[in-house]
Order: C-alpha cells, then structure tokens, then sequence
C-alpha cells in the first residue's frame, strides 16, 4: 500500500471484536471506518465500546462494507463458518484481509482463500495469535538454538476449564459450525507443533468422545430460562447462552490425536474442555534434552542429556516477565500481531503469522476429525496445493 495509514472495516462485532479497540489505542496507523454485523444490537454494544465519538459506518450487510471505498482492510472477526466467503469476496473487492483463527472449518475452505490471495497479490493474514506470545517464542528461540538437539518427539496437553462457557452455549458445540474442537480450539496447539519443530504434519490417528456436554435438553432452551440455572454448574446467564446439554451438541469434548511430523517426529496431543484448570502443557524431546513449559507458573525448563558438550553440564530455567504496562491479552500478542499486520501491510515485511501454516494447521485438525468419527483409523493430511507456493 502506498500510504501510511489504514482503514478498517470489521465483519463480526461479537466477543472478541472487543480486541479491536485496543489494537486502535495500540497503533495510530490503523483508523476504523466500517463495521458489519447481522444483528443490530451488536453493532450498537460494538459502537459504544470502540466510542460513540468515532464516526463509523455501521450496516448489516457484509457485502456493503466490501463495497466502500474508504475501507482498505477487512478484519474478519464472524464464526468460523463464515471465513472463507467473506475472505475471498473481500480479497477480490481489492481489500486486504485479516482473519481470526482458524482459518476456515474446511481444508477446500482454505484453499479458496489462498487461491484469492494470489490470484489478486492481497495480504491475506491469519490471526495466529500465540505465534507473538513471549512464552511460545522463548520455547522457539530455545529450539533453534540447539540446546535440545534434533526434536523427535512432541506431547502437548489442552486442559480447558472454560469449554463450556466458550464452545456449548452457542454455535460452537455443532459439528456443521465448526467441523471439530480439534480443528477450532487445536488448531493453536496444532500451529504451535508445526511452528516450533518446523514441520508440518503428515498423517494423524485420533479418539475422541462427548463425554460430558450435550444431553436430552430442548434446543432452543436458554439457560437464563431454565428453572435449574441455580445448582447447574454449567449456567451461563446471558441473554443469547443456549443450554450446553441441549440435544444438537455433537462435538467431542475430550480427544487425544497422535501426528506424524515431517522427518518422522511424533507428536502426541490432547484436549479436554471439562478440566478444572486452564492450561496448555507443552514438552519438546531431542536427541540432546527435553523442553517443557508452564504457562500458568510463566516458567520454561530445559534439561540437557550426554551430548559430549559443554551444553550436557547446564539445566536451564526461562522465568516469563510480567507483559508490557497497559499490555493487550494473550500476554500482549493481541498487540503485537495487529502490529505484525499493519507492518505487512504498509511496509512489506514477512508476517510471523504465515497464511500457508494456517492452512496446514486446519488440514491436520480435519484430519483428526476424520479419524476420530472412524474409530482411530489412520488418515493422511491433505498437502498443499502446489498453486498455493510452498514455504
């Protein structure tokens, strides 16, 4: 872009289109113009959060937002379903494009996108936000350093103690929606495996079950409706909450999924969304030493095995500091990767957040999928398409 500023127009002004406040109180650079949303009253809360003062143009049709002139970037904030339509619509509007993980709910989902990426030379950024999490970047940096060696094994526990609150009060909780938790909420863990190793997943072997949510509780039942909302641990009291044991929930709440890697790593990961903690436990194996994390004491270790070097005499310990004053969530990754974006956008630099591993981390949750509903069986994860570039 030949300009020093950019014009935002956001489809979807939910839960987390709250982020974009603080990206504008984060980055001058970035000026909001548009806002798009089916529902009325989410453009109104949405209004109120970001100021009244800001004058923004407010419709709830997507596709009038794709047609202003004055917009020059989409941030596309809607369910999951919805990415890939309005990515592509938006890159072939001439616009550039920022999409909340995952990336789409299908691998042919992706690939749309990637096509429309290069077919009109449009940024098309993916918001992998953990890629700009200090933790995940120690742990990268501690890889690429050799202190391990060569990493052949990988184990990574998702111990999820809001699955409710976030995924079977709403949409989320059906597979039409979302395709499978191991692709919505995996695909960070996912992104993160194949970010740290360098290697992107080659074939996956799941299990899975819905072993607490879903139930015989009508549809269209709310839990701020129902006469049990006192004594049900689950009660999520507002207005819009569906109840989390309602008849339509069929998506796994507790799945385990062993990938092999590029180069025949193998990686061991696993996701349960009724855990009394929130945590992702994340250890890497080399042929020199173990890494591991604790993302809720903010500590990295490293422990060194023979190696016939000076590195075999030295265990390590990484202590995460507190994030920058007045930082953004997700230890102020919110921050940095809007920044990453913008910076990709005016300035032409490489994002962190890569559109192609994105994709492959979508294709290694659909995968899992596909193995998880047919008994474990052993499925192949479909490769990038060559008219999308490799790495």
């Amino acid at each position: 872009m030949q300009s020093d500023s950019v014009r935002l127009g956001v489809v979807g002004t939910g839960h987390r289109a709250a982020m974009v406040k603080s990206w504008l109180q984060a980055d001058k650079r970035a000026r909001l113009v548009a806002a798009a949303d089916p529902n009325p009253a989410n453009l109104h809360k949405f209004h109120e959060t970001i100021g009244q003062d800001v004058p923004l143009v407010e419709t709830t049709d997507w596709h009038r937002l794709l047609e202003r002139d004055d917009v020059d970037a989409v941030v596309i904030i809607s369910p999951d379903f919805t990415h890939d339509e309005i990515a592509v619509a938006a890159l072939q509007a001439g616009k550039a494009v920022y999409c909340e993980k995952p990336m789409a709910i299908t691998v042919e989902g992706c690939d749309r996108m990637l096509a429309a990426a290069h077919e009109t030379g449009k940024l098309l950024f993916v918001g992998h936000n953990m890629r700009y999490m200090p933790l995940f970047q120690t742990m990268k940096e501690i890889v690429e350093s050799g202190v391990i060696g060569e990493i052949k094994a990988v184990w990574v526990r998702h111990f999820v103690s809001w699955g409710g609150y976030y995924y079977y009060h709403d949409w989320h909780g059906v597979r039409r929606n979302t395709t499978s938790l191991l692709l919505q909420k995996g695909s960070h863990d996912i992104d993160m495996i194949h970010w740290i190793t360098g290697r992107y997943g080659e074939k996956v072997s799941a299990f899975g079950s819905l072993t607490y949510y879903g139930g015989d509780r009508d549809n269209q039942l709310r839990c701020a409706d129902c006469p049990e909302q006192r004594s049900c641990p689950e009660a999520k009291l507002e207005p819009e909450a569906l109840c989390a044991f309602r008849r339509e929930i069929d998506v796994e709440d507790n799945m385990s999924m062993l990938i092999q890697l590029e180069g025949g790593i193998i990686a061991n990961y696993s996701e349960c969304h009724f855990a009394p903690d929130y945590h992702r436990n994340y250890t890497f194996i080399g042929t020199e030493g173990r890494l591991e994390n604790s993302e809720i004491e903010g500590k990295v270790w490293v422990w060194t095995r023979r190696s016939g070097t000076y590195r075999e005499l030295t265990d390590r310990t990484y202590t995460l500091k507190p994030s920058f004053p007045g930082g953004t969530g997700h230890q102020d990754a919110d921050r940095l990767i809007f920044t990453d974006f913008l910076d990709a956008l005016l300035q032409g630099k490489k994002p962190v957040a890569d559109p192609l591993d994105a994709r492959m981390a979508v294709a290694v949750g659909c995968a899992g999928a596909e193995s998880m509903r047919a008994g474990g069986t052993l499925v192949e994860v479909q490769p990038l398409p060559v008219a999308s570039m490799q790495r």
